[in-house]
Order: C-alpha cells, then sequence, then structure tokens
C-alpha cells in the first residue's frame, strides 16, 4: 500500500535508530523526505538514510540541523517547501538523554535535554503549524505532526530526570496543539514508544535496565524501530482520521501491567 504517495514529510533525528526506520518507511510509503539532524552518518553504521532512500529509487535530502536553534528548524522547512511546495508531515523525533537522577543533573545538562527533547519539539511544531496553516487541505487535513513521547513521560524514567520531564511535556504539548489547530485542519498526535533497541549508545545499552524492561515488558521481546515507523506511517497517512490529540503507546504492553 502507497499511503504517502505525493506527500512530504520531515523527519527529524533521521541518520539513525526510530527516525532512520521512520524516514525509510515513508519514502517506501511514496513520501519525499527531508532528513535533519546533527550528523549524517549514521550511528548503526553503513549507508546514509538519505543514500538508502534515494538508492530505492526515492526521494530525500539531508539537511544539519539543530532543532534547539529557531534559524535552523526555519531554514529545514523553508527548504523542504522551496523544494516540494508544502509540508503535509512534520515528525518531531530528535531526543537525547542524560542518565542522571535529579542530583546528578547539572544545569547545563538539564538545558541541553530539554533544548532538544522539548524546545526542539516545541520549534518544530511551530514552524510547522505557520506553513500548514496557509496551506489548501488534503482529505480534509491541512497537514499532520508527530511527536515523539516515550512511556517514561508517562510513568517516572529511571535515572534520568530530565529525559522523562522532557517527554511528558511532549504528550502535553501535543494535545495543546491539537486543540488549538483543529479548527484550521492541522492534526496533531504523538507516540510513546517502551523500550527500543537502537544503535544508541550509554543509557539505552545499561545491562540493568535492558533486563529490568525485559521482565516487565509483556511481549516476548524489546521494540524495534520499525514497531515505531509502523506506527508513525499509520498516523501520517489518510488512514488516520478523527484521530487527533492522541498519544498512542507502541510499549508491548508495559504500561497494561
Amino acid at each position: 500500500m502507497i499511503l504517502l504517495t505525493d506527500k512530504t514529510a520531515i523527519v527529524t533525528g533521521a541518520s539513525s535508530g526510530i527516525g532512520r526506520a521512520i524516514a525509510l518507511s515513508f519514502a517506501a510509503a511514496g513520501a519525499r523526505v527531508a532528513l535533519a539532524d546533527r550528523r549524517e552518518d549514521p550511528i548503526e553504521g553503513g549507508a546514509s538514510t538519505a543514500d538508502l532512500i534515494r538508492d530505492a529509487g526515492g526521494t530525500a535530502f539531508f539537511r544539519q540541523t539543530d532543532v534547539a536553534a529557531w534559524a535552523d528548524v526555519d531554514a529545514l522547512v523553508s527548504e523542504t517547501v522551496a523544494r516540494w511546495g508544502r509540508l503535509d508531515v512534520m515528525v518531531n523525533n530528535a531526543a537525547i538523554y542524560s542518565g542522571t537522577p535529579l542530583l546528578d543533573t547539572t544545569e547545563d545538562k538539564w538545558a541541553s535535554v530539554i533544548g532538544v527533547n522539548l524546545t526542539g519539539q516545541f520549534l518544530g511544531c511551530k514552524r510547522a503549524v505557520s506553513q500548514m496553516i496557509g496551506q489548501e487541505p488534503h482529505a480534509e487535513v491541512r497537514g499532520r505532526i508527530i511527536n515523539l513521547g516515550s512511556q517514561q513521560g508517562i510513568v517516572t524514567a529511571p535515572r534520568d530526570c530530565p529525559y522523562g520531564v522532557s517527554k511528558a511535556g511532549a504528550i502535553y504539548l501535543t494535545k495543546q496543539i491539537a486543540v488549538d489547530y483543529a479548527a484550521e485542519l492541522i492534526v496533531c498526535n504523538s507516540i510513546s514508544p517502551g523500550k527500543i533497541v537502537t544503535g544508541a549508545p550509554g543509557l539505552p545499552t545499561d545491562p540493568n535496565l535492558l533486563d529490568n524492561a525485559r521482565r516487565r515488558t509483556p511481549w516476548p521481546r524489546l521494540g524495534r524501530p520499525q514497531d515505531i515507523a509502523n506506527a508513525a506511517l499509520f498516523l501520517a497517512s489518510d488512514l488516520a482520521t478523527y484521530m487527533t490529540g492522541s498519544n498512542l503507546v507502541v510499549d508491548g504492553g508495559w504500561l497494561a501491567r
């Protein structure tokens, strides 16, 4: 099913992990994809996301972007629209961790995590809405925004106070935008992943946290980036109707336990 034919999308944090899987899935579904990240080479190694998309016959370009900087976000959206005429889907995925509880979190670390994870989503949403609000609607929708939350924005984040706060904020931001701009036919939803195994180093690969996630997750495996990409593809497509302000949890049953 070519769900995103002739659609234009931006994916932040698109070089690796979840963002890479989302971008590749969007391109395979027919979208033109603008790829934003601080670095183009993937953490997992191998070809860049843009090269993989183009080699498969898709359309993509990469722009180095600091999502915490308005000038970068503004330029990203402006280039995308200049190339392809409109912005149909904005995926605010870029995120970082601190790996610190409250007393071990410095002001600089707090500012860094909140800057990327929450301010970055605020800027992405603001610039996307400013573009989408003037577009002609397709299938009752002028544009769709997908923010990446986390199960740790719903419950606590072990040893990562800034990350949990930022993801709780992302879920709230999603609801606020959905309500404020529904009349303008702008859709905004979030996805909250459970434990997803990616190539990211550090806290995500902590053996104790991985073991806890395996024991706590009812489904007999941990998540993969493609699991989140599948959810994003649905929310980006015209199959997702009468759905805005929702937080779609993809966690293998973790929160149900």
